[in-house]
């Protein structure tokens, strides 16, 4: 786990950001208290050390080191509540807030590397690059945590690429009456659908923007969608 500052953030994008969706609109100032993120995703090994068990992954997508995948957001919630027990820590998922938050770093481009992705440092579809960027490799494929050891300023690893990863919010087409802080998103909007970020393995550049968003199924899973579990600082 890694310790985030407080601060302030412009959450989503500008209208001029190459990619900007208008489901990233309007660009609103939040201000985010000290949490803990995992420096990592969910890994398979962690999965199961908690679970007892695997989720159903294909066995082209196994390895104790690669993200824990094809799971739920009813999953993810009943993850948190046993590692919560074994622990004596209350582990949950990030809000949507905090999670962009952690994953820019500080930065304002589309990603915290700066204005552009490439395959050396991220897990996804290169054929797709972002902007005038040169084609990379598209690995169709997990890669482990921490692969290209190319974190961000928070020191927090895979934020752009490799696996969607679960938010607790509920869904809501934009960010018109978003909360001004950390707290996840819960009045009216989708209760049937929960909010990813980060992009992943199969997906364009685009997709990995730090202000990229989606809703999906809350029962949805597939070998593109995990977590990364946060805590309070209390």
């Amino acid at each position: 786990m890694v310790v985030i500052p407080s601060g302030d953030f412009q959450m989503g994008s500008d209208e001029t950001e190459f990619g900007s969706r208008a489901n990233e609109l309007p660009k609103h100032s939040v201000t985010i208290p000290s949490f803990s993120i995992g420096q990592y995703p969910v890994t398979q090994a962690q999965w199961l050390a908690v679970m007892g068990e695997l989720p159903e992954i294909d066995l082209s997508f196994r390895g104790d080191n690669l993200p824990a995948v094809n799971i739920s957001w009813m999953q993810v919630d009943e993850f948190c509540k046993h590692l919560a027990a074994i622990t004596g820590t209350a582990f949950r998922l990030p809000s949507e807030a905090e999670w962009e938050y952690a994953c820019r770093a500080g930065t304002s481009s589309p990603f915290h590397f700066g204005g552009t992705i490439s395959t050396d440092v991220a897990n996804f579809n290169g054929g797709e690059p972002y902007g005038n960027t040169p084609k990379g490799q598209f690995r169709k494929s997990l890669t482990p945590v921490g692969y290209f050891d190319a974190p961000n300023a928070f020191g927090l690893h895979d934020m752009h690429g490799n696996i969607w990863e679960w938010c607790s919010d509920i869904w809501h087409d934009n960010y018109h009456g978003a909360p001004g802080d950390s707290n996840a998103w819960f009045d009216s909007g989708d209760l049937g659908y929960r909010v990813q970020r980060g992009g992943c393995w199969r997906d364009n550049a685009i997709s990995c923007r730090s202000a990229f968003r989606v809703g999906d199924i809350a029962y949805n899973w597939d070998h593109i969608v995990g977590l990364r579990v946060a805590t309070n600082l209390v």
